[in-house]
């Protein structure tokens, strides 16, 4: 199901937006809010996890955030 809304949103970002319609990264501009929106709500999602796993076992240590950032390739 999807529902229509009306935003306000800055120049920048419509003119980002229309960008990637012009560019073939997205299909339309509608599709491109729809998409930073579902992106913006899974890392809130995520955010709230790591917040639970944090509460639970404490904050990483400094070997552990290393491994991390290796991982990832930071």
């Amino acid at each position: 199901m999807r529902t229509r809304v009306t935003v306000t949103v800055d120049d920048a970002a419509v003119r980002a937006a229309e960008a990637a319609v012009a560019a073939g990264r997205a299909p339309s501009v509608s599709a491109w809010v729809a998409a930073a929106m579902t992106d913006r709500a899974h890392r809130e999602q995520l955010a709230d996890v790591l917040a639970e796993i944090r509460a639970e076992l404490g904050p990483p240590t400094n070997e552990e955030t290393a491994w991390a950032r290796s991982v990832l390739g930071q």
